[in-house]
C-alpha cells in the first residue's frame, strides 16, 4: 500500500489516464473494467479500486454514469484480485499459508475470474447511455491537461515502472528464495523508497518530505490493517479451541458436497467480510486431507474473492468505493448485484468445467 501511495504521489497513474481519449461511455466502461481487472492483480484490489475511482472522477462528470462505472470497478477489482497471489487479502492468506502456489492459481483462476467480469460488463453496457451530442464524457468539448515539465514526466515514468516491477518481483522472489513474502515486499519498498530519494536528492529538505516513504505511509489506511489483524487473531482463537473443526464436521455431515459448501461460503462472504471467512475455512480443513493446490483451496480463492462483489459491503474494495462515490446499498442491490450473481455463478461453473 505504501508503494502504491509513492507511485500516486509522483502522479504515476496519470500515465494511464492521459492515454484515455475516448468520448464513448461504453468504450470507457470496457477500458476501466479491463484495466481494473489487470491492475488489481498487480497492486491489490483495494488499492486498485481507490486508484481507478480517482481516475474515473477525472474522466466522467455524469453522476449516474460514474456510479455505474464505480459498480463495475468493484466487480473488476475483486475478480482481478482472485487470480493473483498478491491481488486480494484472502488469496494472499491462502498463498502465505501454503494452500496455493503462484503458477497454479494464475493458470486455474484467470479464465473463471475473467468470465465473472465479462458477464456483468456486457450487462452494464446496455445500462450506459451515450452523452448528448454536444458533450463528451466530462461535460465539455475538450479536456485540458496541465503542463508537465520534462523532469516531472521522467520522474513519474520511473516511479510507475519501479513500483509495479517491485511488486511483481515479490511472488518471483518467494518462488526462487523460499523466503517469507513479507521480506520480499519490504525489500521492494526499500528499493522504491531509495529510487524516490535519488530522484529528489537535489531538492531542499522541505520539498523532499512529500516524496518520502514516511509521508506515503501516513496516507495508508492503517485502521483497515488493524481490522484485518484483529480478525485473524479472533479466528486463530476459534481454531485453537477447535470450534472451527466442529463447524467443518457439521457442514460435511449436513451438506456433504465440498463444492456446494465453498459456493455457499462465497455467498456468505458478501455478508460477512471475506477475510474471516477464508481464515475460518483454513482452520476448518486440514492440509493432510486437502493438500496445496487442491480444488477446495482454488475454488475458495475464487468464491471468496468474487463473492464479495454480490453486495457493496461484501469486500474492502466495495466499502472503499461506496464511501468515495456515495453509493447506496439499495442502488447497488438493484443495479449491480444481479449482474454480479450471474458472473459469480458463470465463473464458478467455468472453473469446475476446467478442473
Amino acid at each position: 500500500m505504501t508503494i502504491v501511495e509513492l507511485i500516486d504521489i509522483h502522479d504515476g497513474f496519470t500515465l494511464i489516464t492521459d492515454r484515455v481519449a475516448t468520448r464513448s461511455p461504453k468504450v470507457l466502461l470496457w477500458l476501466i473494467g479491463i484495466l481494473t481487472f489487470v491492475l488489481s492483480a498487480l497492486l491489490d484490489n483495494l488499492a486498485c479500486a481507490i486508484v481507478m475511482v480517482s481516475v474515473t472522477r477525472k474522466l466522467v462528470r455524469n453522476p449516474e454514469q460514474r456510479r455505474l462505472m464505480a459498480g463495475m470497478i468493484i466487480i473488476a477489482a475483486n475478480a482481478g484480485g482472485a487470480w493473483s497471489p498478491i491481488g486480494d487479502v484472502t488469496t494472499t492468506m491462502l498463498w502465505i499459508g501454503g494452500r496455493i502456489t503462484t503458477e497454479r492459481i494464475i493458470g486455474q483462476l484467470f479464465f473463471p475470474s475473467l468470465v465473472s467480469l465479462l458477464i456483468p460488463l456486457i450487462g452494464l453496457t446496455f445500462w450506459i447511455q451515450p452523452p448528448a451530442e454536444a458533450e463528451d464524457l466530462t461535460g465539455k468539448r475538450g479536456v485540458s491537461r496541465p503542463y508537465v515539465t520534462p523532469q516531472h514526466r521522467r520522474d513519474r515514468r520511473i516511479m510507475f515502472a519501479a513500483g509495479l516491477s517491485a511488486i511483481l518481483m515479490v511472488p518471483i522472489m518467494k518462488t526462487i528464495t523460499h523466503l517469507p513474502p513479507y521480506m520480499a515486499m519490504m525489500l521492494a519498498l526499500g528499493v522504491v523508497w531509495g529510487i524516490s530519494e535519488i530522484i529528489h536528492a537535489d531538492k531542499d529538505e522541505q520539498d523532499r518530505k512529500r516524496y518520502t516513504a514516511a509521508y506515503a505511509l501516513s496516507k495508508v489506511d492503517i485502521p483497515s490493517i488493524l481490522f484485518f489483524l484483529g480478525i485473524l487473531l479472533a479466528v486463530s482463537a476459534l481454531e485453537a479451541t477447535e470450534t472451527l473443526t466442529i463447524v467443518a464436521r457439521w457442514l460435511n455431515q449436513t451438506i456433504g458436497t465440498i463444492d456446494v459448501i465453498i459456493l455457499i461460503i462465497g455467498v456468505a462472504s458478501a455478508i460477512v467480510d471475506n477475510v474471516p471467512i477464508v481464515a475460518a475455512v483454513m482452520g476448518m480443513y486440514d492440509l493432510s486431507l486437502y493438500p496445496p493446490d487442491a480444488r477446495l483451496w482454488e475454488l475458495l480463492a475464487y468464491c471468496a474473492g468474487t463473492g464479495g462483489s454480490l453486495l457493496v459491503i461484501g469486500s474492502a474494495a466495495g466499502v472503499a468505493v461506496m464511501g468515495m462515490e456515495r453509493l447506496e446499498f439499495g442502488w447497488y442491490l438493484r443495479r449491480i448485484s444481479g449482474l454480479a450473481v450471474l458472473g459469480y455463478i458463470a465463473g464458478a461453473m467455468t472453473y469446475l468445467a476446467m478442473y
